[in-house]
């Protein structure tokens, strides 16, 4: 299954984890991004969060973003995209 949508994240973040298990456990494909590891990902998530490194941010296939979603928004989302 093909990503549409990158999660930027945190290896410490709990909210992160949450969201990915449920995800994991739906067959959901993403593509995660380090934004400690890459300073270019911390940027974009400043820029989308009124300039807070907020994490999960989601950011879907057509340029639309989410922060801290629930598992029903993300299926709500990928349902508009599909």
């Amino acid at each position: 299954m093909t990503a549409t949508f990158t999660m930027y994240s945190t290896p410490w973040c709990g909210y992160c984890h949450r969201l990915r298990g449920q995800l994991d456990r739906e067959g959901i494909a993403y593509d995660v991004v380090d934004i400690e590891q890459q300073p270019d990902a911390a940027a974009l998530v400043e820029k989308v969060n009124n300039g807070n490194q907020t994490v999960p941010t989601l950011v879907y296939s057509d340029g639309s973003a989410q922060t801290n979603p629930s598992l029903a928004q993300v299926k709500a989302k990928i349902a508009s995209l599909a």
